[in-house]
């Protein structure tokens, strides 16, 4: 009964949902980042916003963040360096949260707080079976 209760036969699937997280999220960071990437006009407009945030030297803090969401996205989808990536997601989004998302309320800030929670979990937890990470460590 308590096996039931406690739904003990998922876990023989976990590692296809880590990777179902992994690949959802970072093809959402990807996807966030790419007109940035293909378009300096967009990268400028982002280069704006952070300033009018305060950021110092907002256009390289500009591209240092759409990288480092395309790198994480591209890490995350492969499973490969996914710790560290974990750890850039979580800083990166600690930042968004802390000089932007703040001013939004809770929902606003809801999305930079996930993505913070989800950067800290994948960092914790690695890349699971599916991830290059695997192979490398066996």
């Amino acid at each position: 009964m308590r096996n039931f209760l406690q739904l003990t036969a998922l876990e023989r699937h976990a590692d296809k949902g880590l990777f179902a997280l992994r690949a959802g999220v970072g093809a959402f960071l990807i996807y966030g980042v790419w007109d940035n990437i293909v378009s300096a006009a967009r990268m400028h407009e982002f280069a704006a916003f952070l300033a009018k945030f305060g950021f110092p030297l907002s256009l390289a803090m500009a591209h240092v963040s759409v990288w480092a969401q395309l790198l994480i996205g591209i890490a995350f989808i492969t499973g490969f360096m996914t710790r560290l990536a974990g750890i850039l997601c979580f800083v990166n989004f600690a930042v968004a949260l802390a000089m932007v998302d703040r001013f939004a309320g809770i929902r606003g800030a809801f999305p930079a707080g996930c993505l913070m929670l989800i950067g800290a979990y994948i960092s914790l937890r690695g890349s699971g079976r599916y991830g290059l990470d695997e192979g490398v460590n066996r």
